[in-house]
């Protein structure tokens, strides 16, 4: 609810079944300034909208003319998951490279961590989340263990931090 409805498009992953992500994704449409709906094959990664990773397919982005399109993918699951963060995150560092921030939020186990850290020798600006707000400390852990993170950040400032880092000249962001 706090990123801005005019900042660059965001693309997200959670580890959630099918039957899911299609009604999560209408919650947080519900609660964002953002446009949040369930990324599609093929669709324009749009400012100001935000594009959850359907819970059957792994979502990459690939660069189309000026932007980035969303890229789903029926790849078996990758680290026990489909949708998977690390799918994501290095499709990210290979397309995005250093125009993209990532942040990896409260999770259960290491998916996320090594894309991360592709994505932070791409170029890119990583935050994880910090022990303390995290509900299980997993995912962050891991990549802050890793080197992957550039900063951690308790969770009711990641939304301050990916803008800081946006107004850096960043261009996408991509969360986990």
């Amino acid at each position: 609810a706090r990123l801005p409805e005019n900042m660059p498009g965001v693309v997200m992953v959670q580890h959630m079944p099918e039957m899911f992500t299609a009604s999560f994704a209408r919650r947080l449409d519900s609660l964002s300034r953002l446009r949040v709906k369930e990324a599609e094959q093929g669709e324009r990664i749009l400012p100001g909208h935000a594009y959850l990773a359907p819970g059957h397919s792994h979502l990459e982005i690939r660069k189309s003319g000026g932007g980035y399109v969303c890229e789903l993918l029926q790849t078996p699951p990758h680290n026990r998951h489909r949708p998977a963060v690390d799918v994501l995150f290095d499709s990210a560092a290979a397309q995005a490279r250093g125009g993209a921030v990532a942040a990896l939020l409260t999770g259960m186990g290491k998916d996320g961590a090594q894309g991360m850290l592709a994505m932070r020798k791409a170029g890119a600006w990583t935050i994880g989340q910090d022990r303390e707000s995290c509900v299980v400390y997993g995912m962050p852990r891991e990549a802050a263990q890793i080197g992957a993170c550039c900063e951690v950040s308790p969770l009711t400032q990641v939304a301050e931090r990916i803008m800081a880092a946006l107004q850096g000249g960043r261009r996408l962001a991509a969360h986990g």
